[in-house]
């Protein structure tokens, strides 16, 4: 391919100016005879018309002509691979992303022959992120898979390559964020709120289960599937993956996060707005902390018997050790109502339990049927959609209307599960899980001769069975 020129001028040339001075002299005489004809023969003036006429009719048959025989334009030249290849075209296949990790000898070549397998069935790798072991290194890799390669066949190549202990599974858009900036923007989400480091642990290191636990343990570290850290006030989070082990590499990560939110110390975001009643009244909703326990106490001393079992499910004798749980910023978020004097009349709970999230509400007698609780619900759900989590689920009876139209309100896909007076309703969220679950995502865990797969939903059970939804420390989420 020759190189274009077409940007610098051209050198001149001595025949080129040989037949432009030509051109140029012929010219002139033409021009001096026509101007003699013109001005000393008989019929000079018709002359001229006529030369007039036949000069119009050239110049419109030029234009014509030139109009017809345009030329298509010039694409413009792409600024991407060499080729100038432009955009795929519209019907072209598309590709899909997949996180795929596996053990590899720690050896020289060993990571070479691993994505010279990859790239020899088109695979583009997007990322890669190392984890140093004992024995070997796990290799995290974010790929692009061409259209038709399913993943067995990408585990296939990556066990030819000599790789071991695969695991692939669907990305989402999280992924696509390179790992530093990742930890960072869940340390600064910790930072600012300690309800965070559970979502945030679940995000930093996938599909997982985090549980707080008050009593301390000794052996905080690494366990296969399971993580240990230590909390800032003596307590232990457990951290399950199944079918995954954890590596050392993801234990530090986790431990610098709880390290960071345990050198921070308690603290509650401050976060205020006004609600605007039916009635003209008007209430603050603001995050609730273990600082409100005395009034989360007075607050349920002035509820009903029938509110509190309503709220409870039936038994509210041990509502005093329940209540710093509930306001504890380890188990989830609480969002307070308050009045102009700073009374609590109402509790909205957004609770972890481990993979799950749960809803609960409390309105004092003499606040209900003015909207707080639906009110309380969707800024709930809202919380809960910003922690990634893929789905809410409420623990009530069928009788309780008022939280079953409040959930109806939402606007989201319920499920129902009911059995011997307990209903559970769950509620779909847009999360990052429920994005991987629409796409038709799956983690599996194969071998060259088999596969399993491990995109663990809870599985829901059929009305009549037992109901296997935990509640954590609300039996019952319901108000009046």
């Amino acid at each position: 391919m020759s190189p274009d020129t077409s940007d610098h001028p051209r050198r001149p040339h001595w025949r080129r100016d040989a037949v432009e001075l030509a051109a140029l002299f012929t010219a002139v005489a033409v021009a001096d005879t026509v101007a003699h004809l013109i001005g000393h023969g008989p019929d000079g003036p018709a002359l001229l018309a006529v030369s007039a006429v036949v000069l119009l009719a050239t110049a419109a048959f030029h234009a014509w002509w030139a109009h017809r025989h345009r030329r298509p334009a010039r694409p413009p030249r792409t600024a991407g691979r060499p080729g100038g290849a432009g955009a795929p075209p519209a019907d072209a296949p598309t590709t899909g992303v997949w996180r795929l990790r596996t053990t590899v000898r720690d050896a020289p070549g060993s990571l070479a022959a691993l994505c010279t397998a990859l790239a020899s069935h088109g695979v583009d790798i997007l990322s890669l992120q190392t984890h140093p072991l004992a024995e070997g290194t796990v290799d995290e890799f974010l790929l692009r898979v061409p259209a038709g390669l399913s993943p067995t066949e990408v585990t296939r190549a990556a066990d030819r390559a000599g790789g071991t202990d695969h695991w692939i599974e669907r990305a989402d858009a999280h992924d696509l964020v390179d790992a530093p900036t990742r930890v960072l923007a869940l340390a600064t989400r910790t930072a600012l709120d300690p309800a965070e480091l559970p979502p945030a642990l679940r995000r930093l290191l996938g599909r997982c289960t985090v549980r707080p636990h008050p009593a301390p343990v000794d052996d905080e570290g690494v366990h296969g599937t399971v993580l240990r850290l230590r909390t800032r006030d003596g307590g232990l989070l457990t951290v399950e993956r199944p079918h995954l082990p954890f590596t050392p590499t993801e234990f530090a990560r986790a431990r610098a996060l709880v390290e960071l939110d345990g050198r921070l110390g308690p603290r509650v975001p401050e976060e205020r707005s006004v609600l605007e009643l039916g009635s003209g009244a008007a209430v603050t909703v603001r995050r609730a902390s273990p600082a409100d326990l005395a009034a989360a106490r007075a607050l349920h001393k002035r509820c009903s018997p029938r509110t509190l079992r309503q709220r409870y499910h039936g038994s509210s004798l041990d509502t005093d050790r329940r209540l710093p749980h509930l306001l504890h910023p380890a188990y989830g978020r609480t969002l307070a109502v308050c009045t102009a004097s700073g009374r609590i009349v109402a509790l909205g709970h957004l609770l972890w339990d481990g993979d799950e999230t749960e809803v609960a509400l409390l309105v004092e007698d003499a606040w209900q049927g003015r909207g707080i609780g639906g009110e309380l619900l969707g800024r709930l759900v809202r919380l809960a959609e910003e922690a990634g989590c893929r789905d809410v689920h409420a623990v009530t009876g069928p009788s309780n209307t008022a939280m079953i139209a409040a959930l109806r309100g939402l606007g989201r896909p319920l499920d129902y599960l009911a059995d011997d007076g307990v209903l559970v309703v769950t509620a779909a969220l847009g999360g990052p899980q429920a994005d991987r679950s629409a796409r038709g995502g799956s983690a599996q865990q194969e071998t060259p001769s088999s596969s399993s797969s491990a995109d663990s939903v809870p599985t829901r059970n059929a009305p009549g069975s037992n109901v296997s939804r935990k509640s954590t420390g609300a039996p019952d989420s319901s108000f009046s």
